[in-house]
């Protein structure tokens, strides 16, 4: 780990009490909002845009961006980058190597770096994919959802299942890791259809697979319309078959909803869960860094205009604090928690700067509860926490 800690001064209403000798790993999270359209279940900053995106001015604002953000993580190795979005496949390999030869340039990027890029498999052609990898992209993640043409069209994705699976190939042809995104429990979808999806994803080979329930968000045409879905115990008995299918076939569920094969887990997001750093740049792109005294978290102006605006001017930061003592411990709860092997006691520490003792009354009453397991070398959530994660993680909010 990083011993640079940034020293910034500090504000009028920062929060005092907190002391962090070693910087955690960072991460770059690279924004990119664009999407041909916008799914009906889908509540992340994205915007549709038939007619093509502004390349050229929004790889000038990242950069921008980036500059403006460098005092706060002057000395401090970068470990993974991940470009999200939107549809960051919208973009030309070209303009992935521009921002990544900007990154390289500013930062000190490990050269062993994670860097992985959101795909659709409707905006992919074996072109693209060898661009993207010359560019320096070695991690490819697929939004296939489904290999079912039914239920593709009910998720309102802009593929077919022919174009998940010639995705699926390529992506094997072209990169040394990928991961497939998955969605079960999806309106009118069968038992058997959701082990279909599995099997057909594993004749690809994946070494990363995310397996994620369909759930209707809030401000989605899904929660405004809710289509019909398996009810509850479905998707139960959904998720221990996709579990037991997956673990049948050599691939650990590391986190609630990631399967790796050995030694191929997504770096970038253990990262996140372990409460590591991460500098976001792009629209509406979220940052936690650990300065000498406090943890700072921002969010950049959100709506893809204003980021051009405000980037360009140096301002894309819209808001930015201090998180309080007090929710440190339950955000680091919040995240520690999905991981299935738990964390070692003295991360919790090292990450928040406060004294795990703390915790010790809820730890305990969760262990009796039989949510967690407890010993001298690891907090992990046992199979009823992991069943009832959300009722688990409420408990240190």
């Amino acid at each position: 780990m990083a011993r640079t800690i940034p020293i910034q001064p500090v504000p009028a209403h920062a929060v005092s009490g907190l002391e962090f000798k070693v910087s955690p790993p960072l991460a770059l999270y690279i924004h990119l909002p664009w999407c041909v359209q916008k799914c009906p279940y889908c509540d992340f900053n994205s915007h549709a845009r038939a007619a093509g995106v502004p390349e050229a001015a929004y790889v000038a604002a990242l950069i921008a961006d980036l500059q403006a953000a460098l005092p706060l993580i002057w000395g401090r190795p970068i470990h993974t980058i991940f470009f999200g979005g939107g549809t960051p496949s919208l973009f030309s390999a070209a303009a992935i190597d521009d921002i990544l030869t900007a990154v390289r340039t500013l930062t000190r990027l490990q050269p062993d770096a994670e860097i992985t890029l959101e795909a659709n498999p409707g905006t992919v052609e074996a072109e693209k994919f060898a661009g993207f990898r010359a560019a320096g992209v070695n991690r490819l993640s697929l939004g296939i959802q489904s290999f079912n043409d039914r239920h593709l069209q009910a998720l309102g994705r802009i593929h077919d299942a022919s174009e998940a699976r010639r995705a699926s190939e390529l992506a094997a042809q072209h990169f040394p890791t990928f991961n497939l995104d998955l969605m079960y429990g999806l309106p009118g979808q069968t038992f058997a259809e959701a082990l279909d999806d599995v099997a057909q994803a594993l004749a690809f080979a994946p070494p990363h697979l995310s397996c994620y329930q369909l759930t209707l968000e809030p401000n989605t045409p899904f929660a405004a319309f809710p289509p019909e879905v398996p009810d509850s115990d479905s998707c139960a008995d959904m998720q221990d078959a996709i579990e037991t299918r997956l673990a049948d076939a050599g691939y650990s569920n590391y986190e609630t909803s990631a399967f790796a094969q050995p030694g191929r887990h997504c770096q970038h997001n253990l990262n996140y869960w372990q409460f590591g750093d991460y500098l976001g740049i792009g629209a509406g792109a979220h940052s936690k860094l650990t300065l000498h005294d406090r943890v700072l978290r921002q969010m950049r102006h959100k709506h893809p205009t204003a980021y051009l605006e405000h980037a360009a001017a140096g301002r894309a930061v819209q808001e930015e604090r201090a998180v309080p003592p007090e929710e440190l411990a339950g955000e680091f709860m919040m995240n520690a928690l999905r991981l299935h092997a738990g964390f070692p006691p003295d991360l919790f520490a090292l990450r928040t700067s406060l004294p795990l003792q703390t915790l010790l009354p809820l730890l305990k009453d969760a262990e009796r509860d039989g949510l967690l397991e407890l010993s001298a070398h690891t907090i992990r959530p046992s199979l009823r926490g992991r069943r009832f994660l959300n009722l688990l993680i409420e408990r240190f909010l």
